[in-house]
């Protein structure tokens, strides 16, 4: 799969459903989305999510049983990569720190100590 594949909002719509249920049938997104177009319409796009190597599917009988190629966390990396890269000058800092400008970004005290461990590892292994 090229992960730098761009997902319409809809079909984006399709993989978050797919990554909370793990496993789906196209009735099954069909009856998660919002708004959701017909059930051939969403068959069509969750074919072309097969090809663009997003989906794979499984035999269950008369239907198919859709699954993400990709494990969430890896998912996730790619689609943060792109991010950075689009809109932060591919610049981990900038982004960090927009997101600490967020005025609905709290962090607890935990979360504070964690972000810390990992600035300090990654200056320990060079990165």
């Amino acid at each position: 799969m090229d992960p730098e594949t761009q997902l319409t909002r809809r079909e984006r719509q399709v993989m978050n459903i797919v990554y909370r249920r793990g496993r789906v049938t196209v009735a099954e997104v069909v009856e998660q989305m919002d708004d959701a177009p017909s059930y051939s319409a969403v068959r069509a796009m969750m074919g072309l999510l097969e090809q663009k190597g997003h989906l794979r599917h499984e035999q269950d009988g008369a239907r198919y049983v859709y699954l993400p190629t990709l494990s969430v966390s890896k998912a996730q990396r790619s689609a943060l990569r792109r991010l950075v890269e689009t809109f932060f000058n591919a610049s981990p800092r900038e982004a960090i720190a927009a997101l600490a400008e967020l005025p609905e970004t709290k962090l607890s005290k935990e979360e504070q100590r964690a972000l810390t461990r990992l600035i300090e590892q990654s200056k320990n292994e060079g990165r």
